[in-house]
């Protein structure tokens, strides 16, 4: 027989320790209002972990970077985590809370709760000669022959 696995101290409620991304309760009770109460897809099992949870664990991997396997063992399973973003991400409630978050910040700093204008940014790299002219030009500002990049969309703070 091996040795005797440890069990998982992990609890719903259970909090080991704090991180620099987690929510103050003023932040969450913003972010709460733009949540759904029910659990994405309507269907499996109830909710064991509070969805502020849910959020802080989806808040720490976006900071710090790490993979979904990577989360602390004091937030949810990242399983849990990585589900809740994807069905969040898909129902349009990810989208919806950012527009609703920028039109609070907006509306705060006085100015219109929807933004009038985007700015768009666009980038040329340097083409090879072996690159079809055909997709490629001449940017006149950087003095590049390049080949022109996706635009990167700001839809203004």
């Amino acid at each position: 027989m091996g040795p005797a696995r440890a069990h998982s101290t992990r609890l719903p409620g259970h909090r080991a320790r704090r991180y620099p991304s987690d929510l103050t309760d003023a932040q969450w009770q913003v972010i709460a209002a733009h949540l759904p109460q029910h659990v994405p897809g309507g269907r499996g099992r109830p909710r064991l972990w509070p969805a502020r949870r849910i959020v802080e664990a989806i808040l720490y991997l976006d900071r710090t970077g790490c993979a979904w396997r990577y989360l602390p063992a004091d937030f949810p399973p990242w399983q849990t985590a990585c589900g809740y973003f994807a069905a969040w991400r898909d129902d349009g409630t990810l989208a919806r809370l950012h527009a609703g978050l920028r039109a609070q910040v907006r509306a705060a700093a006085g100015r219109d709760p929807q933004p009038t204008a985007a700015v768009i940014d666009s980038q040329s790299v340097r083409a090879a000669d072996t690159v079809p002219k055909a997709s490629r030009g001449w940017d006149a500002a950087k003095k590049v022959n390049g080949r022109y990049l996706e635009p990167k969309f700001d839809h203004g703070l």
